[in-house]
């Protein structure tokens, strides 16, 4: 490493990467700087089960908001296959197990099996209406994530045109989610369906006045134009990977096992001072882009940290590696086609206003809510050929309802008894135990794995294990003084926020790694 660089980023996520390649591109040395042994962050695969030869996604999972402009602009050889199914609901009807399966393929078989569970074609229709409301907002914001952040009231004059239009801005974006959900559906398992897409990740209800539950809705339906959250061949590592790829051969610079040991951003240059093999070295920047949390730049300047209580995380992770998939009760429904796509379970509109009132009392759900995903059926390459050929599987699941203060005493013990009652959940829809589907470690143990809002901060310093590292906010400026800006902007001269934490960040996008680098660069003309 030399002793002073263009820009230093602090944190090699994906984030990291993406600003990283388009700055080297751009001519200016640029030196990534990691505190853990690889590179990826969140986004990287890992064997988390040692004796079986299997890449597991240990955090993240699939992908939709990464912006196709992107991928063409830093040539990224990415394969984003469909998932074939969309969601499958169980239930059980008049005594009989079923299911509501909503396709990506077949709209006819998404509207018979919703007729099914209702009995009228009606609420089919009621649900295109009321995706088409996210379908209108998609349009007029997606091509604006990559762009210098527009007004508030310039964005809203964008849906008067037409009476779908002020409905979609009035309904997404002014008040709470849960109002649209009720006046549009009005069968409670759909209405629950529907809302998952509100909850995955924050702490939040139907009729919640901050509109976190909008945001975060908002961030699961508009990527691409479509919303459609698809498979990365080769599992999310290989995303990370692709990244590193084209940052290196931009000329952008890496190195791992990092610890930061202070930051000076008085100066004309701002400072990082470093240890790396037991040896402390100072790197001067002209531009410092961090690729954490607001909360860990905090803890490195000695400053108090002030979240907002939406900044709360709210995720149970469950990581498992299956023998074979396991049956389900409902006899009708192959596993391979409900596995495929996004399982949901105890997910009800008024089971999750349930559970939701329990956690905020600070008890976990008697019925935790949860989804869970097997990659696998779409994209098997994650597995060596000995274990597809096996029939061997990974799931996921991500629970709802389950926020920081529940762990914050004793993770451990709450921790296994969060597992159990995500799992009990899950066996109620089976035919089998799911325990005797896992794949067996050659200690006896089963090869599944938990984290909790405590494990994930603890891994990942992404405050109260929030996913987004802070709560989403919408993409437009709030505030006058935002109005212009790019959305990675801090109190310091020349430090920008290039991760998550970012306006317009979270999930796996890359937008404030783009938009950082355009904020350098604009920086960089504006004072030539």
């Amino acid at each position: 490493m030399k002793s002073r660089y263009d820009v230093v980023i602090l944190g090699a996520g994906h984030n990291g990467l993406v600003a990283a390649s388009y700055l080297a591109r751009a001519g200016l040395s640029v030196l990534l700087l990691e505190k853990n042994d690889y590179i990826g962050g969140a986004t990287t695969s890992q064997k988390v089960f040692p004796d079986y030869d299997a890449q597991l996604s240990r955090y993240s999972y699939l992908v939709s908001l990464f912006p196709e402009k992107i991928i063409r602009d830093l040539g990224l050889k990415l394969e984003l296959r469909r998932r074939t199914t969309g969601s499958f609901t169980p239930y059980v009807k008049d005594g009989r197990h079923d299911g509501l399966l909503l396709s990506n393929v077949s709209e006819e078989v998404s509207r018979r099996s919703l007729f099914e569970l209702t009995g009228n074609h009606s609420e089919f229709e009621q649900l295109k209406k009321f995706y088409g409301l996210a379908r209108v907002f998609a349009e007029n914001v997606w091509d604006t994530m990559l762009e210098p952040l527009v007004a508030k009231e310039d964005f809203r004059r964008r849906f008067d045109v037409d009476e779908t239009s002020r409905e979609a801005w009035r309904s997404l974006a002014e008040e709470p989610l849960g109002r649209a959900v009720e006046r549009y559906l009005q069968n409670d398992l759909l209405r629950g369906v529907v809302f998952t897409d509100a909850k995955i990740g924050v702490f939040t209800h139907p009729h919640d006045e901050t509109l976190l539950q909008n945001r975060c809705f908002l961030y699961h339906l508009i990527g691409n134009k479509t919303g459609e959250w698809k498979v990365p061949v080769g599992g999310m590592g290989n995303v990370a990977r692709e990244l590193e790829r084209a940052a290196r051969q931009s000329g952008a610079e890496m190195q791992t096992n990092v610890r930061i040991d202070a930051l000076d951003l008085s100066g004309k240059t701002r400072t990082v001072e470093i240890e790396l093999d037991g040896k402390t070295q100072t790197i001067e920047a002209r531009f410092l882009l961090v690729n954490f949390g607001s909360n860990v730049l905090a803890k490195l300047l000695g400053q108090p940290y002030q979240p907002d209580p939406t900044d709360e995380g709210s995720v149970f992770k469950i990581n498992m590696l299956l023998r074979r998939l396991p049956k389900l009760r409902s006899a009708r429904h192959a596993e391979s086609e409900a596995f495929c796509g996004t399982f949901h379970i105890d997910e009800g509109y008024e089971e999750m206003k349930a559970s939701y009132k329990q956690a905020k009392h600070g008890k976990l759900p008697d019925k935790v809510p949860s989804e869970v995903y097997c990659h696998t059926l779409t994209d098997d390459s994650i597995l060596s050929p000995d274990l597809r050929a096996k029939g061997f599987h990974t799931m996921t699941l991500f629970g709802l309802d389950t926020p920081w203060p529940l762990f914050a005493e004793n993770n451990g013990a709450m921790r296994r008894q969060a597992e159990q009652r995500f799992v009990k959940g899950l066996n109620s829809w089976l035919a089998e135990p799911l325990e005797d589907c896992l794949a067996l470690a050659r200690d006896g143990s089963p090869c599944i794995e938990s984290k909790s809002p405590v494990d994930i901060e603890e891994a990942l310093g992404l405050y109260h294990g929030n996913i987004f590292q802070t709560a989403l906010t919408f993409p437009f400026a709030e505030a006058k003084e935002q109005t212009g800006a790019w959305g990675v902007e801090t109190e310091y001269e020349n430090v920008f926020l290039c991760g998550s934490s970012a306006q317009r960040g979270g999930a796996v996008s890359g937008i404030p790694g783009h938009n950082a680098a355009k904020k350098v660069l604009e920086t960089l003309k504006a004072g030539q």
